[in-house]
């Protein structure tokens, strides 16, 4: 817009340009505001990063967590998903419009008790995943080692990264919705369709649900 605006012959900088998107509540399609921020302070931890060597040859060995924004009318929502790094099949999502570590904590519990425990559960380091509430939850199911990833790296996540591309540029933004409804719909028919009729390339041409239920 800044080169555009120039070219037609206006004086304007970069700022006051930033300034009147948000004054008028504009936005690309695209990736929104880092929902990965880190809290420094009393009552969050930090977790080694345990994937760097790993092998993953099974279902519900590794499940990643992640967080993203999900844009609906004249704002956005938040969206939260596990995915098992085997199969690629989402276990868990739930659709918010708050972020907080209850309701990530709700999400996953929901996935254990529907797919039982993961050997080792993987998130960034934001603060939802941090905090006291969350880590004593993973820290209460026995036999789950949690892992985070290096700060900074979404490509340590890059599975579930790759997910919310497929889900934004092949459902969302292509469908706007206009409230929470609306979306909670259409990303629920996603999230059936992907895990049951998506095939995958990796996979070898098969449906995450197939490979893992096949492996679990």
């Amino acid at each position: 817009m800044l080169d555009h605006l120039r070219e037609l012959g206006h004086r304007v900088n970069p700022k006051r340009i930033r300034r009147l998107y948000q004054l008028m509540d504009l936005h690309a399609v695209g990736p929104r505001s880092n929902t990965s921020r880190p809290h420094k302070g009393e009552g969050h931890t930090i977790y080694p990063y345990l994937l760097r060597s790993i092998k993953i040859e099974r279902s519900n060995q590794v499940w990643a967590m992640d967080i993203t924004y999900v844009p609906v009318g004249n704002g956005y929502m938040y969206l939260v998903a596990i995915i098992d790094l085997y199969s690629r099949f989402i276990v868990g999502w739930s659709l918010s419009n708050t972020m907080t570590a209850s309701w990530c904590k709700g999400c996953l519990k929901t996935a254990i008790l529907r797919y039982g425990k993961p050997e080792i559960l993987n998130t960034d380091q934001g603060s939802q995943f941090t905090c006291l509430e969350f880590t004593e939850f993973v820290a209460s199911q026995e036999n789950i080692q949690f892992s985070m990833d290096g700060k900074g790296r979404a490509i340590d996540n890059i599975f579930i990264e790759r997910f919310w591309r497929s889900l934004k540029y092949e459902k969302i933004y292509i469908e706007p919705s206009d409230d929470g409804i609306e979306l909670f719909g259409k990303i629920k028919a996603y999230m059936e369709f992907y895990n049951t009729k998506r095939s995958h390339q990796s996979l070898g041409r098969k449906k995450p649900e197939e490979v893992y239920s096949r492996a679990a």
